[in-house]
């Protein structure tokens, strides 16, 4: 019993190395070279696999999107955990947050998810649905503020804009790194400005 344990570990080990080693080279790949040349000859050629591999563990590209898309906000989420929280004061939870959010959103994983997002194309029939990167998005997100800031006692509505403030601009720094092909020491006083809105909005209630 305990060796076909052992060998299902060993099989369970193996598929998961597969899976990630086919999700990181379509990070790369996007971050490198953009969305529309990550094709599929790319991506095996990164990973090292053939394309039915590919498809047996992702079912094609809708599938391995949505798994590289979960993987970042995981990565997201992961980096935040790192935030001091027991006993720190706003001021010091704050810089931490913007330090390590930024470490996300200036990363290939984050460049990858926002090329994503940019090709991403629903069909007409799905207008009403909410896709799931911004579901997943928002939830894990929302999720690591919570921890972070729950004592700070806000109104829903000023909380959530907070949030998108934050999201916005993460987001328009990274955009703007893309563009430049680096990260400009500029960024460091534009991090400290938001430090800063945060630390006020949340210290005035």
């Amino acid at each position: 019993m305990s060796q076909a344990q052992s060998a299902r570990r060993t099989q369970a080990e193996r598929t998961a190395a597969t899976r990630e080693r086919i999700v990181r080279a379509v990070v790369e790949s996007i971050s490198e070279v953009g969305f529309q040349k990550t094709t599929a000859s790319e991506i095996t050629r990164r990973a090292g696999v053939t394309w039915g591999a590919v498809q047996h563990h992702f079912g094609g590209k809708d599938g391995i999107l949505a798994a590289v898309l979960e993987e970042s906000f995981e990565r997201f989420a992961a980096r935040l955990a790192a935030v001091p929280i027991e006993g720190a004061p706003l001021a010091e939870r704050v810089s931490a947050f913007v330090d390590l959010a930024w470490a996300h959103f200036g990363s290939p994983d984050y460049r990858s998810t926002f090329e994503i997002l940019l090709n991403d194309t629903q069909d007409d029939a799905d207008f009403d649905a909410v896709p799931i990167w911004q579901s997943g998005m928002f939830t894990a997100w929302n999720r690591v503020w919570s921890q972070i800031f729950a004592d700070v006692n806000l109104p829903r509505r000023k909380v959530v804009a907070l949030q998108a403030f934050a999201i916005s601009v993460f987001s328009g720094m990274a955009a703007l790194a893309m563009l430049r092909r680096a990260v400009e020491p500029v960024q460091s006083a534009e991090l400290e400005l938001l430090k800063q809105t945060l630390i006020r909005e949340m210290s005035h209630g």
